[in-house]
């Protein structure tokens, strides 16, 4: 009884194998072929869909399931536990720290919609703003362009209205209805309406079809601003409304002011754009918002006047202010102006490099590790597109709005796009984990590429930094298709013959039917022999044969399974 408990597991093993193996002979080569092309059916949808959701999303989405939602039902960790309370604050502070890094910034050299964006959509049929950029647009509109007494002047009522339409051509109608309803009305001194400045400007931006154009919309701007700034001076003393609306009238003249330099430097007028920036920056020293010595720097390189331009990097590039793609890499052609024409990659190898060169390269790599898109715009290695209205610093989006205006600085200074292709990709071995450690710079934010993906158009192919290797589930998914299509393919052209590799998997050892097994225990046996067994396998299979016999049975004890 011993033994026949002992073996019982096995034998039912011996049972559930051989009903395994009947229901396998009853199957058809029909079924194998329905079987293994649905399989690769649903697993070329799942990874076809991976990869969908990874190139939009940049993660995978069962991943992202399984650490979302399937992790807290498995006992995944709690935050809300006192051991892990530092872990959750630590997170806590690196997402607030991430969230600031990713802070979406006015592109101080954005176009105008009409004269130039809308010009390329006529040509191309693409869009070239995204609709998040644009809502971004509309709500800086809203935050420099009105105020809350603007419902108390109907002309201004009508501008507030305007900038929040969505469509163009409701807000240039707007417009034209706020000048015709601020022309027909005399209004007194204390009341005067901004809204034909304002107004002025929406026409400027949007319905002007070229920059001439554009240039003599943000003239008659100017002539309304300066007219509204002088009166809400002097009366922004009198109460809150007042300095609200002097602090409106600040920011509608800095801006006139701003895109005006803009229209010279586009115009050919280079000089007199370098002169319009310095006096702006001079008389609204605060107004820091607006980026205006970017467009400066930009103004003196096509002067080529180096020596201004190192004037005001040594003014804006400080340990103190917020970097950006326009002075490190605008500081890094500084240096390499100094020594690229006479650098060789060979000559470097085997003398060394100078102090000059060695700054030049330290210059670079702190540029490039700032943002490590700019050099494949730089090199052409990219092909460029319309920069966006907005960028996120260190990300794609500034980029392309640097590359855009300066690639025709760095091709004008001899050797220096050859200096940087030399040495742009050293940057990478010294930070070879640039989310988690930075060498000069914060580590490389994280959120880049998702912000990126909304800022710029479908048809731009988004830089990613650092490359995001597949997920383990697209590589699993890939796998699993092609070999469930590769058994389908082989099933469909040799079905009898993948229906026998089917049936003949070997069991781990010889098993007769269960109905056939008996065991016999001689239980009056008081000598020190083990027990015979007899097998007596069905006589249909041929396999087995008759290998034991009862020897001096006295008191058999049969059982049977």
């Amino acid at each position: 009884m011993f033994l026949f408990c002992y073996l019982k597991p096995i034998f039912s093993s011996f049972c559930v194998s051989s009903t395994v193996s009947m229901f396998l002979n009853t199957l058809t080569p029909k079924f194998y072929v329905a079987l293994t092309g649905t399989s690769s059916l649903i697993s070329g949808l799942i990874l076809i869909f991976e990869w969908w959701y990874f190139r939009k999303y940049g993660t995978s989405f069962i991943e992202q399931v399984s650490v979302s939602h399937l992790r807290p039902l498995l006992g995944g960790v709690d935050s809300s536990s006192p051991s892990n309370s530092n872990t959750s604050n630590g997170e806590a502070d690196s997402n607030r720290q991430s969230v600031s890094e990713c802070k979406v910034w006015r592109n101080p050299l954005n176009l105008f919609r009409g004269a130039e964006y809308n010009r390329y959509t006529w040509v191309t049929g693409r869009e070239p703003l995204t609709y998040y950029d644009m809502n971004l647009s509309a709500q800086d509109h809203q935050t420099f362009f009105t105020c809350d007494s603007d419902h108390l002047r109907p002309a201004d009522a009508i501008m507030q209205k305007a900038w929040r339409e969505r469509n163009p051509q409701a807000r240039i109608s707007a417009a034209h209805e706020a000048l015709e309803l601020e022309e027909s009305r005399s209004s007194p001194p204390l009341l005067s309406s901004c809204s034909c400045a304002t107004a002025y400007i929406l026409l400027a931006e949007e319905e002007a079809t070229t920059i001439m154009e554009a240039e003599r919309l943000f003239k008659q701007a100017l002539k309304a601003g300066e007219g509204c700034y002088r009166r809400s001076q002097q009366l922004q003393h009198h109460g809150t409304q007042y300095e609200a609306q002097h602090r409106r009238d600040t920011n509608v003249l800095v801006y006139i002011k701003r895109r005006l330099a803009m229209c010279s430097r586009k115009l050919g007028r280079t000089r007199e754009a370098v002169k319009m920036m310095r006096d702006l920056m001079k008389e609204f020293p605060l107004l820091s918002m607006f980026n205006i010595h970017e467009n400066l720097l930009e103004s003196l390189l096509e002067l080529q006047n180096y020596a201004d331009v190192q004037a005001v990097l040594a003014k804006y590039d400080d340990i103190s202010l917020p970097k950006s793609a326009t002075i490190c890499y605008t500081a890094a052609l500084l240096k390499a102006r100094a020594v690229s024409d006479k650098f060789s990659p060979e000559a470097a190898s085997r003398r060394g490099l100078s102090t000059a060169e060695m700054n030049a390269v330290e210059a670079i790599h702190r540029a490039v590790e700032f943002n490590p898109h700019v050099p494949k715009y730089l090199l052409e290695m990219k092909s460029l597109i319309l920069p966006p209205e907005h960028i996120l610093k260190r990300g794609d989006s500034e980029a392309i709005a640097y590359a855009f205006f300066h690639l025709q600085h760095w091709k004008r200074v001899e050797g220096a796009l050859n200096l940087l292709h030399c040495t742009w990709e050293g940057t990478f071995r010294m930070i070879p984990y640039p989310l988690e450690k930075g060498h000069l710079f914060y580590p490389y934010p994280i959120c880049t590429e998702t912000a990126d993906r909304e800022l710029l158009p479908m048809f731009h192919e988004v830089s990613v930094y650092p490359k995001k290797e597949l997920p383990f589930f697209i590589l699993f998914t890939a796998g699993l298709c092609s070999f469930t299509a590769m058994l389908a393919l082989l099933t469909h052209q040799f079905p009898e013959l993948m229906g026998v590799f089917a049936k003949a998997g070997p069991p781990p050892f010889p098993s007769p039917p269960c109905s056939a097994m008996l065991l016999t225990w001689n239980v009056g046996e008081t000598s020190s022999k083990l027990p015979d067994l007899i097998i007596k396998p069905d006589r249909s299979d041929p396999g087995y044969q008759l290998n034991a016999f009862l020897k001096g049975n006295s008191a058999p004890s049969v059982f049977v399974l």
